[in-house]
């Protein structure tokens, strides 16, 4: 019976895409769930569809319908949050993002957007007639529900993720499926660590303790924390995170990845989001301590605040002597977006243990080779990310502040002391300036 329904929903890509329609809005969801076979025939429609409107985020690319589209007449895509092929679209005018946080995403489309069709790959379906979301768990089912027109791309490289909740959909809630060969996965090993990097997880690694539960963001230092508590003495660590990368992959078959002293779910780790190394995609698979759910949970503040000791770490572009925190554009130039970096200092400055760590390396070098600071005396055109009444630990290379319920001066002081030295007298002066300077610094 299952067969025979499966049967009468088949489609190929190109009969599939028929379904949309000039002004449509589809979607795509998220990362290695994009539905690269429906991308490339709806790209083929081109000439006779105007004004396709399509949402999708961290998406690696190539998009076809994008990049058959200088014009954007006929496609026009949108972003939630930018991966790094997306960024490059933004660059180049073919790519606009569509600001949030995280836990909010599926709520806006329950609320206020319009889907007509929405499309994503998922696993081949289970004998109980269930198509797994796998590694766009986070969210999907609200994505697909608000859908006027749900089609599925099998792709059998994708690895099943056992859920909480809302990780699978059934055949009777699908209009169309579409199979075809793909590629393997994409590969995103970890990123080579700098010493910077090394220094800096380095400063956090003290105030993890026995038991605590990790949100590891995106990037080299996060997974070279991940190796450094792989090698260390602590145990029953946790995993409640947004997304899982390669340093939790890392943690468990060093034994330390235990989550059995979370406060909820003990005994598994919560995730929304998952892309990395082969490795990882493997680790998830099927892994009954590994548990998919919707980011409106994971991500929600109060069931964050719920996981004693909860240790969020992301990272940033800058921060400015007020604390404010700018962690998804360079100026005007947009680089990626808020993600859960909010939901996240949020939801652990209420844990019971909890601290929340924004992270950068002091200084970089410009595209010129001329070195610049992270720490700004203020911002003028960097979106603000984190607002500064929300900073709580800030960490550099040259050490890790506390800016919970400092005034201004304080933060200043604070936040020169973990500069790259070779800006500090020039903060220094801004801070003057700025009337957010009482004594110097330098012992």
């Amino acid at each position: 019976m299952l067969q025979e329904q499966y049967r009468q929903k088949l489609r190929t890509p190109e009969q599939a895409v028929k379904a949309v329609q000039s002004g449509d809005w589809v979607d795509y969801t998220t990362n290695v769930c994009f539905p690269s076979l429906l991308d490339a025939a709806l790209a083929k429609r081109r000439d006779e569809l105007w004004d396709v409107k399509i949402r999708g985020n961290l998406l690696f690319g190539p998009i076809q319908t994008v990049e058959c589209d200088s014009s954007r007449q006929h496609f026009l895509y949108n972003s939630w949050h930018c991966s790094a092929y997306e960024r490059k679209l933004c660059d180049e005018g073919l790519c606009n993002y569509i600001p949030m946080v995280f836990r909010n995403v599926v709520p806006y489309y329950r609320h206020f957007l319009t889907v007509n069709v929405a499309m994503m790959c998922v696993p081949p379906m289970d004998k109980h007639g269930y198509f797994n979301f796998s590694c766009a768990a986070g969210i999907a089912r609200g994505i697909l529900e608000t859908a006027d027109i749900v089609i599925l791309e099998i792709n059998e490289h994708l690895p099943r993720i056992l859920g909480g909740f809302d990780e699978c959909i059934h055949l009777s809630e699908v209009d169309y499926v579409v199979e075809g060969p793909h590629a393997p996965l994409p590969q995103f090993p970890a990123a080579a660590a700098s010493e910077e990097d090394r220094r800096i997880a380095e400063h956090i690694l003290p105030f993890i303790r026995d038991g605590a539960a990790l949100q590891l963001g995106i990037g080299a230092m996060p997974n070279v924390l991940g190796s450094l508590l792989a090698q260390s003495d602590l145990k029953d660590l946790g995993m409640h995170t947004e997304l899982c990368g390669d340093a939790y992959c890392q943690m468990s078959k060093a034994g330390k990845l235990t989550n059995a002293k979370n406060t909820i779910h003990r005994n598994k780790g919560m995730t929304g989001i998952v892309f990395g190394s082969q490795e990882l995609y493997e680790w998830v698979d099927q892994n009954p301590s590994v548990a998919a759910a919707p980011l409106e949970y994971v991500n929600a503040p109060e069931v964050i605040a719920r996981l004693d000791n909860m240790i969020s770490i992301n990272s940033c572009v800058a921060v400015d002597l007020y604390g404010q925190i700018c962690a998804e554009s360079a100026g005007l130039r947009h680089i990626s977006g808020t993600g859960g970096q909010l939901d996240y200092l949020t939801g652990a400055a209420m844990s019971r243990g909890g601290r929340a760590f924004i992270c950068m390396t002091s200084s970089f070098k410009d595209k010129a080779g001329v070195r610049r600071s992270r720490v700004l005396p203020h911002f003028n055109g960097d979106i603000v990310t984190g607002p500064r009444s929300q900073a709580y630990f800030i960490v550099t290379e040259y050490g890790a502040v506390n800016l919970t319920g400092r005034s201004t001066w304080e933060r200043a002081e604070m936040l020169i002391s973990i500069a790259h030295p070779d800006f500090r007298d020039a903060l220094i002066a801004a801070a003057q300036e700025q009337k957010i300077w009482r004594r110097s610094n330098r012992r």
